[in-house]
């Protein structure tokens, strides 16, 4: 049997990577879509695309209903989920086969056994797999789990029967903060899953992550294709991934992935799955506990596909329809070694960002795979998860890998959105990497989570942007538009960065150049291209190049793989001078939704007076007035939806006072 229509029930890279598989192999891909997503790149590629909702996930890609409907429209005769989503919901499965349609995946009864973190512990159990001393948490009261508690011995972890990603757990070094992480564990389960119930676990401090992938048909057959390392993590989130793992000794990778094979049968699993461990390393040796089973393609399967030279997709393609696995467990023969990391878009906290993707650059070179979700020019919608791309190499060894990695990661750029690449860059470069000494407490204990102070802008950015603002073509035919140019043939550029705003002074050189004055040094830049962002230099006899985005108040530069955001400052308001009067607005720092406006146009309000708030990545940020005086300006609504860099509020200081 062969699929001749595959629906792909996801977004962003993951369905990138599916439509190409299936481009692969001669299988019409079909895409869904929300409002957000109307020009993804996915609905781009696919053969086919349907809209499925508004841009809430709950509307859209959750939507089991909608999806469905398009299953049935568009005859798919069968159904890839990715990861995230709907790709572990067994409900999910068993509507796609009610229609007529193959899920690809696991069957629906493996997926509740392994989906439940108790009942996964109970086959793990059976399966002889080692597990976490601990307590299932059924029919306990909380002062029944404070018992338990006691008997496993502190530090405990609170845990949610359906829970992932770090949501519904809390970790409790001493009896005093139990019930509190009790409570709080549940409401947060309770808000994300559905389910409030909890279970106790021993924590094992400072662990590795090692997991295992394994495939199965509906056969007989099972085979593991070796472990990957995901130690790396924020907020329980994984940021590094590879294969295999430098933790293992060749007895110890038998034993782990032997024990993952166990289980996969005892489960009656079939496709392709992932069997969790944590690993703990003593005196005495290494003992490794079983975690839990994800029931579906992980984010991290690449670096396991450029060891083994296998395609998990072609194999998950094949055995949804029927056939046996092509391989058996003497062909699994990894060679060298991989590194993946995840490209976010974020800010240096961790926090999700959104707009437009000015320049997206991804490396490339022998060894480099990128699987991406977005193109320059597309936009990234704060609605859904923030990952950008994944940057995997692979080489013959592992210092070579990670040399590999450091190189790629530094020719690496994006512009018009932070992400995440200095933390990835901080990570590749430290030495403790190199060595393979990871755990799940890596990022803590170097203290790598804590950005560095950020460089000063190079003086080359700033002169790059002045060249590109004076060279670039004026968009209209009247001639006495100069743009920033006087009449004399001089002109004054401002850039406000890091707190402070530098001045550049250009003057046109005979031989056609500019001459531009910064900081008392004046350098001779030559434009030989400016065709598009794209602009190629001389400044001062050496060459250069860039990536310099000029928008309406801010001109991004993309130098040497690092991105800087200029600020333009609006020229003074002459009839502002005048009139003794001046404007000063307040600007919304990323994208959002105004949740509430507490003034109303012709206000007088005090300095400090609360006078928006706007939700951006599921947190409010209030905005009050940094001095007294009248509400000249509301752009947007409560509901709107807003810009990066838009204005949000302009206030008029009353007369005499000048501007501030």
């Amino acid at each position: 049997m062969t699929f001749r229509k595959v629906l792909i029930a996801n977004r962003g890279e993951i369905a990138v990577r599916l439509i190409r598989a299936c481009r692969e192999l001669g299988i019409r891909s079909v895409a869904v879509f929300s409002e957000a997503d109307a020009n993804a790149m996915h609905r781009r590629l696919a053969d086919e695309a349907y809209p499925i909702g508004p841009a809430p996930a709950s509307e859209s890609y959750l939507n089991v209903e909608r999806l469905i409907e398009v299953v049935k429209k568009c005859g798919a005769e069968a159904v890839h989920p990715g990861y995230g989503f709907l790709s572990e919901s067994a409900a999910f499965a068993r509507a796609v086969g009610e229609t007529g349609a193959v899920w690809v995946g696991p069957p629906p009864e493996a997926m509740d056994l392994v989906g439940d973190k108790v009942r996964a512990k109970e086959l793990a159990r059976r399966a002889d797999v080692p597990t976490v001393p601990g307590f299932d948490g059924e029919g306990a009261d909380e002062s029944r789990l404070a018992e338990e508690a006691a008997r496993i011995g502190y530090p405990v972890l609170v845990k949610a029967n359906a829970g992932g990603g770090g949501r519904g757990m809390r970790a409790v070094a001493r009896p005093e903060g139990f019930a509190e992480a009790v409570r709080g564990a549940k409401r947060e389960a309770e808000a994300a899953f559905g389910d409030g119930a909890v279970f106790l676990e021993k924590l094992i401090e400072d662990p590795r992550h090692v997991e295992v992938q394994v495939m199965a048909d509906a056969h007989g057959n099972v085979v593991h294709l070796g472990e990957r390392e995901c130690s790396i993590q924020r907020r329980h989130q994984k940021v590094v991934e590879e294969a295999p793992s430098p933790a293992l000794d060749p007895q110890l990778r038998e034993e782990i992935c032997a024990a993952a094979v166990r289980l996969t049968r005892h489960a009656g699993y079939r496709n392709a799955g992932t069997v969790e461990f944590l690993l703990e390393k003593g005196e005495a040796g290494a003992n490794f506990f079983f975690l839990e089973m994800n029931a579906r393609l992980q984010v991290e399967h690449p670096v396991t596909e450029l060891v083994t030279g296998l395609d998990l997709v072609h194999l998950q393609l094949a055995v949804a329809a029927g056939e046996p696995l092509p391989i058996r467990q003497s062909d699994v023969a990894p060679r060298g070694s991989a590194i993946e990391v995840r490209l976010y878009a974020e800010d240096e906290s961790g926090l999700p960002s959104g707009g437009a993707l000015l320049a997206f650059a991804p490396p490339e070179g022998p060894g480099v795979r990128n699987d991406v979700g977005f193109e320059a020019g597309d936009t990234v919608p704060l609605d859904y998860d923030a990952m950008l791309a994944k940057l995997i190499v692979a080489a013959p060894d592992r210092p070579a890998a990670v040399r590999r990695l450091r190189s790629s990661l530094a020719d690496y750029g994006v512009a018009g959105l932070p992400t995440n690449l200095s933390l990835l860059r901080r990570i590749a470069d430290h030495p403790a990497f190199l060595e393979g000494d990871t755990t799940t407490g890596f990022l803590k204990t170097h203290a790598l989570s804590e950005p560095p102070a950020r460089r000063p802008v190079p003086p080359d950015a700033l002169l790059l942007a002045a060249a590109a603002e004076l060279s670039r073509p004026r968009p209209t035919t009247d001639p006495f538009d100069t743009g920033p140019w006087r009449l004399l043939g001089s002109a004054r550029l401002r850039y406000k960065t890091g707190g402070e705003t530098r001045e550049i002074e250009a003057e046109r050189a005979r031989d056609g150049g500019l001459a531009l004055s910064l900081d008392d040094t004046t350098s001779l830049v030559e434009v030989a291209h400016g065709g598009g962002p794209l602009i190629r230099a001389t400044i001062d006899g050496a060459a250069i190049s860039a990536r310099v985005f000029v928008g309406r108040g801010s001109t991004d530069v993309l130098l040497d793989g690092e991105a800087f955001r200029l600020e333009r400052p609006s020229p003074p308001s002459v009839e502002g001078t005048a009139s003794g009067t001046s404007a000063a607005g307040l600007i919304s720092p990323m994208p959002g939704t105004v949740a509430r406006v507490l003034v109303s146009l012709g206000d007088e309000v005090e300095e400090g007076q609360l006078l928006l708030v706007l939700e951006a990545m599921k947190m409010e940020q209030p905005f009050t007035a940094p001095h007294a005086g009248r509400v000249e300006s509301l752009p947007f609504g409560e509901g709107a939806m807003v810009p990066g860099g838009a204005v949000l509020v302009e206030l008029e200081e009353p007369p005499g006072e000048g501007p501030r």
